[in-house]
């Protein structure tokens, strides 16, 4: 998926002046949902949680290379392939030979944020490679030909009207207008490429180091078959996904699913060990594992490594008010929400996504929904203060920055433009006692109304008169 983050505002302009955008981003109810599963478990209990789930993921953190190598040698032990990928077209490169190699012509795919990042499905259609996605909602946006806007529910955005459409269209059938039969349809349509890929791609929830296993987690069947069907499976996954032990992964799928879908469990939790043995029922001959930097190095010993714990269960979207407003896409890559705000910059570069650190309120409830208590209000103003640092800000915002310091240095001037600035948002009250516009801070006021202050003086000359009576 390529960047297109510089168009942040641009894009969420769009998104809040689409109507069918707006219904169908009315659906969010993961917030509630996570509310629920919490006070089931015990608030207090899961905040405990929380704190386990953060130690596991730091202390995997602090040894990140060595976790890799208990990973990899276990793996390899039990028959799989261990292959590591730099950047993205490393991705692309890696399944394209293993492709080749066993002469594959068609895949079908679990869902993999880590494909998103390769842009592995272009690769693949290039390649004369088949690429068919079978999550139901990464189904919804291939035959949409859009990237997915939520990291668990990929076709959040899209209402039940725009499903109908979508099927009646690509599969050409009489067109349906209820969410069971749509599904039924998608069933049938996509039961013919489980039974005829020759290759598996997932993603990888979690690697555990102690077994050279990998777990996934899915809510849909889909996610079996398309691991144990084919003759050949792909797990590409982030390096950072390593688990110690798997104990530590029974903790931290306490966490996971309560925080993403508001389930104790999730309906599918797979843990995959190894191609298919002599005794095995089902399963691939030929098992890979894809093991992706693209960036993710970068932020090891940084200020930015607490961001690394982050499970991708999507509650920091989930609970964020920019998010819920204006979807996924408007955030330009893979990664939406208060996670994509940290990432994209991180990954791709500061310079490539100026607008991120400052598409959220600070509100601050992202922070506290994180499951591993990654603090993303904290690293967001880190990101803003990277920006000012190194000269990204406009040089309008610098220069009134500048002025506004200065100013601020000199009490008297100070005093004497606050009593003109609450004069002048005095002067602009509406009737309901509201500004609706005012210069220099459209953006402030351009689609809300903010109070006009209730008195014409300045809290120093109300406090000095109250001290005078």
């Amino acid at each position: 998926m390529q960047v297109h983050s510089m168009h942040f505002k641009k894009r969420a302009v769009s998104a809040l002046a689409d109507e069918r955008l707006q219904r169908g981003m009315s659906k969010m109810g993961f917030a509630d949902r996570r509310a629920e599963a919490v006070a089931a478990f015990g608030a207090a209990e899961f905040e405990e949680l929380r704190t386990a789930g953060a130690a596991i993921r730091d202390r995997v953190l602090e040894n990140l290379d060595t976790w890799i190598e208990r990973f990899e040698a276990q793996a390899t032990r039990r028959g799989a392939t261990v292959l590591f990928a730099e950047k993205g077209e490393d991705v692309a490169r890696l399944v394209l030979e293993i492709c080749k190699r066993h002469g594959i012509s068609k895949a079908i795919k679990s869902k993999s944020m880590l494909s998103e990042e390769a842009m592995l499905n272009k690769a693949l259609a290039d390649a004369g490679v088949q690429p068919v996605e079978t999550d139901l909602g990464e189904y919804i946006c291939q035959l949409a030909d859009e990237p997915p806007s939520h990291i668990i529910a990929p076709a959040i955005h899209k209402t039940q009207e725009d499903v109908a459409e979508l099927f009646e269209k690509h599969h050409g059938t009489p067109r349906l207008n209820d969410a069971e039969s749509l599904t039924r349809e998608a069933r049938e349509k996509l039961r013919g490429h489980f039974l005829s890929a020759d290759l598996g791609i997932s993603g990888g929830n979690f690697l555990i180091a102690e077994t050279g296993s990998v777990a996934l987690v899915t809510n849909e069947g889909n996610g079996r078959m398309v691991t144990t069907m084919p003759n050949v499976h792909i797990a590409i996954t982030g390096i950072e996904k390593v688990l110690p032990t798997l104990e530590d992964l029974s903790t931290v799928m306490r966490l996971l699913p309560r925080s993403a879908t508001g389930q104790a469990i999730s309906n599918y939790f797979s843990v995959l060990t190894g191609p298919r043995g002599a005794k095995d029922l089902d399963g691939p001959e030929h098992l890979y594992f894809v093991l992706v930097d693209n960036g993710r190095t970068n932020l090891v010993g940084s200020d930015m490594q607490e961001m690394l714990r982050c499970i991708r269960c999507g509650a920091c979207m989930n609970h964020c008010p920019v998010y819920n407003t204006i979807g996924g896409h408007a955030y330009g890559w893979v990664y939406p929400g208060p996670m994509g705000a940290v990432l994209t910059p991180a990954y791709k570069g500061l310079e490539n996504a100026l607008d991120l650190p400052h598409a959220a309120t600070l509100c601050g409830a992202c922070g506290v929904a994180c499951p591993v208590r990654i603090p993303l209000p904290e690293l967001l103003r880190k990101l803003r203060e990277k920006q000012v640092d190194r000269g990204f800000r406009p040089w309008t915002e610098r220069a009134a920055f500048r002025i506004w310091a200065w100013i601020a240095q000199h009490p008297r001037l100070y005093s004497l433009g606050s009593r003109i600035g609450v004069r002048y948002l005095r002067m602009l009250r509406n009737s309901d006692g509201m500004i609706g516009s005012f210069a220099f801070g459209g953006g402030w006021t351009t689609g809300r109304f903010m109070p006009a202050p209730r008195s014409a003086k300045t809290f120093r000359e109300l406090y000095a008169a109250k001290q005078r009576s």
